[in-house]
């Protein structure tokens, strides 16, 4: 198979991943999934491997093969995978599980090379931009900031007591980050160096994004600037869309019939994919708030997507 310029996958709780042609919307590719279902999906910088979080494994697809079966599988977790990401130059891979841990993976042996405790389930890890400390999110509402140079937690914070972190995010340059949790509401910080590497956190703003719950938050990619926005996946079947000067709500996504899971903008950020409890995924148009595409083809909720429409490796 020939690299496609555009990565576009998702997958369902139909226990299947399924590849897309984003503007025509046709699937060429189904992997069956028989294991788990997969709780989350990232495609690597180089867009030749997708990996995918189940319960307890994390396995990596070739995107350019037609091969049902998995490159290589990750297994130290002992329950489901909750987050999963790559290291700007993909030499290493991080993940967090409702098992309690946090774990920094070498990609081409599958050994786990750093363990983390958590103490609670782990619905969400981000990589800082800086790529030496990553952030996680927790089931009792702790966030953590983990430094991998000084291999220990530099940073506590709990923005609300018993209120489970369900979403992290952020911000490209590392100036912000966001925090979205169970009752609807974003917690937003100022990210600040210290005198030494350990990043501080200045509270910032608290928004009332939704009623329901938030299943993902995210910061709008660098070539998206000078435009910023944070967009908000919930329960209640929409997606906002705020602008983080001022926190405004700019639009909102409506088209959705059921919990909007998932969402991953384009790389110069004029373009949201999401993925909803309703079978479907969407393509929108950030200028008109429309959708543009839905993608069809799963049998049931289709809980996570990926995209990748960047350049083949990440600038050096």
């Amino acid at each position: 198979m020939t690299q496609p310029s555009v990565v576009l996958a998702t997958a369902s709780y139909d226990h299947t991943i399924r590849f897309w042609e984003a503007k025509s919307g046709r699937c060429y590719r189904t992997i069956q999934y028989p294991d788990s279902q997969v709780n989350r999906l990232e495609i690597t910088p180089d867009k030749r491997f997708l990996a995918a979080a189940g319960n307890p494994h994390i396995r990596l697809f070739d995107v350019n093969s037609s091969t049902a079966h998995p490159v290589i599988s990750y297994d130290s977790h002992t329950n489901n995978v909750m987050a999963v990401g790559f290291q700007c130059d993909g030499n290493w891979m991080y993940s967090g599980s409702e098992d309690g841990t946090v774990k920094i993976w070498d990609l081409r042996t599958a050994t786990c090379q750093r363990e983390y405790e958590s103490r609670a389930a782990v619905n969400t890890v981000v990589l800082h931009p800086n790529q030496k400390e990553l952030i996680s999110g927790d089931q009792n509402g702790n966030i953590r900031v983990w430094d991998l140079a000084a291999n220990s937690c530099s940073c506590e914070l709990v923005p609300e007591v018993d209120t489970a972190v369900r979403s992290l995010t952020v911000m490209w340059d590392g100036s912000m980050v966001v925090a979205a949790n169970n009752r609807g509401t974003c917690y937003v910080w100022r990210l600040l160096k210290g005198t030494q590497t350990m990043t501080y956190f200045e509270p910032l703003h608290k928004l009332q994004a939704h009623d329901g719950y938030i299943l993902k938050c995210l910061l709008s990619p660098e070539f998206c600037d000078p435009n910023r926005y944070l967009a908000t996946a919930s329960s209640d079947h929409t997606v906002k869309i705020w602008n983080v000067d001022g926190f405004t709500l700019e639009r909102t996504l409506t088209g959705h019939q059921r919990w909007v899971w998932d969402c991953v903008f384009s790389v110069d950020g004029a373009y949201l994919i999401t993925a909803s409890s309703d079978t479907t995924a969407r393509l929108w148009a950030m200028n008109t708030g429309e959708t543009i595409r839905v993608y069809q083809g799963h049998h049931k909720a289709t809980i996570c997507c990926a995209l990748h429409d960047g350049a083949e490796s990440p600038p050096t």
